[in-house]
């Protein structure tokens, strides 16, 4: 997942913890007015496994689902045909060309001081070795700026960029950048300790990209047991030795598309609450934390609405973009087919994309009225649906936003995540063990429920959220 924006919005300050003023503000009614309402989605939602169901069948049918494969696109056409049976409408796949990246087969060992064999994942966008593959001895350092300072061993060898995690903001760096630094050292291949907080030999795969005039050198990732090891073989003199093989390459590029369908407003049709998450995943596991529970969520959010006949006086608009993991061609097509009145008609815009784990909150990017109408009216309607959580501010909080949403966000729409509990989502992103029971019936129902309960609400008031104001931020 493309989380850079994701990530540097969450970091801005949050507000304070104090609890919300239930006073209506700017003449808006206050949450009695909306909290009939609240209480039959927490309700339909919870006796409800029908956002399970779908979750479990879109996993296990069609598996992972990268962009320009055959999975992806069968599963695009199930969705399509499920939203018109529930009655949505203006269902329509938006046609989109996505980048094709094939991962072909690869393997990385230890050939001394002894032989085993590493697990591994190329990074996407990466460019293969030669058929007969690399072999060299590694040079593992913890930083790019220790590769400055060792460049000159780095000549002919394997990079082993050996990060701990500390965030993803942060070491994700090593991910998308470490391949040109190594090769501007003059190494053959780059390798980087995979971008997670916990690991059971699980490498983690996702998006690398090349300096344009450094020559593009093999980029994967290894596992921390793996460069852990490695850096202890070197911190004792031995120089490890590396055989890499990758057949990655690029096939152009391919028809896919976004999956769109709504309830439309009963007012004022033309103002839009759009909430979603993204399709694609990578090519590894079944993408069920990134994001197959997080779109599901957001499309029963929708389906949950329409089913207990709550029609809103603006449209609420679920979108299931395509190519979030390796290009965003989903979100830029999506923003591309607004003109500037369509978009200054998007009242605002929640991303799920965080893993549908127990929900905690939202957070928020917009003005500072925006935010203190969400805080008096909405948040007391979702409290009771939410699981409090020592990692996170429950509620609705500064400091939102998302990948597939940001080009909305850059030019004034309001912008908001859905934040769950997830201390665990590191552990999963982007691996083989991204599949569906590392998520729960009871975490992804719930989260449905918290976004049918502010896409309602945000659509439903007789004051639309003011444009603008959202915090600085870009992808």
């Amino acid at each position: 997942m493309h989380r850079v924006l994701f990530l540097l919005l969450l970091a801005l300050p949050l507000a304070s913890s104090a609890q919300p003023t239930l006073t209506p503000v700017s003449g808006t009614p206050g949450p009695d007015a909306y909290r009939e309402a609240a209480e039959r989605i927490i309700a339909a939602a919870t006796v409800d496994s029908t956002a399970w169901m779908r979750l479990a069948y879109l996993c296990d049918t069609f598996g992972h689902r990268l962009s320009g494969s055959q999975a992806l696109e069968d599963a695009i056409d199930w969705m399509l045909a499920t939203m018109e049976a529930d009655g949505l409408e203006n269902v329509e796949g938006q046609p989109v060309m996505v980048p094709k990246w094939v991962r072909g087969e690869e393997s990385a060992a230890l050939v001394a001081p002894r032989y085993e064999a590493l697990p591994m994942l190329g990074l996407g966008g990466s460019v293969a070795t030669p058929p007969e593959g690399i072999t060299a001895d590694v040079l593992v350092v913890r930083s790019f700026e220790e590769l400055e300072r060792r460049a000159t061993e780095a000549t002919g060898k394997i990079v082993v960029f050996n990060a701990p995690f500390t965030s993803y903001g942060e070491t994700v760096r090593y991910r998308g950048a470490g391949a040109s630094a190594a090769a501007r050292a003059g190494a053959v291949a780059s390798l980087i300790r995979s971008v997670g907080s916990f690991s059971m030999q699980t490498p983690h795969t996702g998006s690398m990209r090349y300096d344009e005039g450094v020559r593009q050198i093999p980029h994967a990732a290894l596992t921390s047991e793996a460069t852990e090891m490695l850096q202890r073989m070197q911190d004792r003199g031995v120089t490890p030795r590396i055989t890499l093989r990758m057949e990655s390459h690029f096939e152009g590029e391919a028809p896919s598309r976004n999956v769109i369908g709504e309830i439309r407003g009963r007012e004022s049709p033309e103002e839009v609450v759009v909430i979603g998450g993204h399709i694609d995943s990578w090519d590894v596991g079944q993408g069920a934390v990134d994001d197959a529970g997080g779109v599901v969520a957001a499309w029963e959010a929708v389906r949950l609405l329409h089913s207990l006949g709550l029609r809103p006086r603006r449209t609420v608009r679920f979108v299931a973009w395509t190519n979030e993991e390796n290009g965003l061609r989903g979100a830029l097509a999506y923003r591309a087919a607004l003109d500037s009145v369509a978009l200054r008609q998007h009242v605002l815009a929640v991303e799920s994309d965080g893993g549908a784990f127990e929900p905690v909150g939202f957070g928020f990017a917009g003005s500072d009225e925006a935010f203190a109408r969400l805080e008096a009216v909405v948040e007391p309607l979702v409290l009771p649906i939410l699981s409090p959580s020592p990692a996170a501010e429950t509620g609705v909080s500064r400091g939102g936003g998302g990948a597939d949403i940001g080009p909305l966000m850059r030019e004034g729409v309001p912008g908001m995540s859905l934040n769950t509990d997830a201390v665990r989502y590191f552990w999963y992103h982007h691996t083989p063990a991204d599949t569906v029971d590392k998520l729960t019936r009871e975490g992804v129902q719930r989260c449905a429920a918290a976004l049918a309960i502010m896409a309602y609400v945000v659509a439903e008031m007789p004051e639309r959220l003011p444009f603008g104001g959202q915090p600085p931020g870009g992808h």
